[in-house]
């Protein structure tokens, strides 16, 4: 019997309004792809269950808590069985280019085992979805730090997001992917293992795609086709929650791959995070004042 070409897993978690509108998008883009839709709900309250109308590829599993995006991601790989895996946030939506493209990549690059594509932001611009591994200085010059803002083309953010390198058509080799919207080629899952569950929510891709490489698979960006990431849907309603489980996973990458002397670090680094944990949450709250 014949497999699916691709199994898509969405992670939902109370942004079913923003993932009708995926779902939308990507019925529009299959091209003929056969591609079963895999939707791990984490107990989400905005009724998920209405998505079922959308298409009858849609598999939807209702958990009755938030067990986190690493757990479910787990889970529903050990439920299909395409030979590959596109993982995708709720809140994105297929605006360009055609999977097809990316499936036959892997076809002509039997190494390859992580693929992401361009992922753009609401207004157009590049979200900078390609990263090298984050550093002790990534917190600082990362892709909505305030330094990298300031400065965009400082030469330290410039190495960490690596999006805009080469011709903006082609593949480039890189560290990490994001995984808003990345493809994962089954074989390489069943030598690497899934996600890390450690990792609650965040980060988890940065360290899938080290392990990936470690076990020798190339992880490539590919810009021919296009996704649009609304950001935080999921975390709209529980920013402080989200906040802190975005640190907390940082520090935990950070510590998990920290050797010799970065080792001494660690209580540097989880002060230097816990510094910007607060700062980014004064943030937050003074504009919610503002508002």
């Amino acid at each position: 019997m014949n497999k699916r070409a691709l199994d898509i897993i969405i992670v939902n978690y109370n942004s079913t309004d923003a993932l009708r509108i995926c779902l939308e998008s990507i019925n529009g883009n299959l091209e003929g792809i056969d591609a079963g839709i895999w939707v791990w709900d984490n107990n989400s309250k905005d009724d998920p269950g209405a998505i079922l109308k959308l298409s009858p590829k849609i598999r939807l599993v209702k958990n009755d808590r938030n067990i986190g995006f690493a757990a479910a991601v787990n889970r529903s790989l050990e439920r299909s069985d395409a030979p590959f895996v596109m993982l995708l946030n709720p809140d994105t939506i297929f605006k360009g280019g055609h999977i097809s493209e990316v499936l036959d990549y892997f076809h002509e690059h039997p190494d390859v085992g992580v693929v992401g594509p361009r992922i753009l932001n609401s207004d157009g611009s590049l979200q900078e979805s390609a990263r090298s591994f984050p550093n002790i200085l990534s917190g600082f010059f990362g892709r909505t730090s305030l330094l990298t803002q300031l400065f965009p083309r400082n030469r330290i953010s410039r190495r960490n997001l690596v999006s805009g390198n080469g011709n903006g058509k082609d593949p480039i080799s890189v560290d990490w992917v994001s995984g808003a919207c990345m493809i994962i080629r089954r074989q390489a899952i069943e030598k690497v293992g899934g996600l890390d569950e450690r990792f609650f929510m965040y980060w988890e891709d940065a360290d899938w795609c080290r392990r990936m490489r470690e076990k020798g698979w190339r992880v490539m960006y590919h810009p021919s086709a296009s996704v649009c990431h609304l950001v935080g849907e999921s975390s709209r309603g529980r920013p402080f929650r989200s906040n802190l489980n975005f640190h907390m996973s940082a520090y935990r990458l950070y510590a998990k791959y920290a050797e010799g002397a970065a080792r001494i670090l660690k209580p540097m680094v989880f002060g230097m995070l816990s510094v910007r944990f607060f700062y980014t949450v004064t943030i937050r709250l003074m504009k919610r004042e503002d508002a």
